[in-house]
């Protein structure tokens, strides 16, 4: 359980590492300057950051007994920048196992 909640953490910090960069890097270059090369390089690494947060977010939501209320919020932050950095600060940083 210790290793789950770490490497969930380690994803959470990816994803939300990912999506910054896409969102607020990628994205304005292909708009702005007209050369979709980082979003490309970006898309794929996000994509699957984010499959493998939700994946962990299930499996690690079993054994720290999440109610549904809370899965949603973990779950909602995946789509929310820096929402995967305030989901580690309230709710994995200090998890009791």
């Amino acid at each position: 359980m210790v290793k789950q909640l770490s490497l969930f953490r380690l994803v959470a910090l990816l994803e939300g590492l990912s999506y910054i960069l896409l969102l607020f890097v990628a994205v304005p270059i292909k708009y702005l300057l007209d050369d979709p090369q980082y979003v490309k390089l970006l898309g794929m690494p996000h994509g699957l950051f984010f499959i493998a947060y939700i994946v962990l977010a299930i499996m690690v939501s079993t054994d720290m007994k999440w109610s549904n209320r809370t899965m949603f919020i973990i779950m909602l932050a995946s789509i929310i920048p820096f929402g995967t950095f305030y989901i580690d600060k309230k709710y994995l940083r200090n998890a009791q196992i």
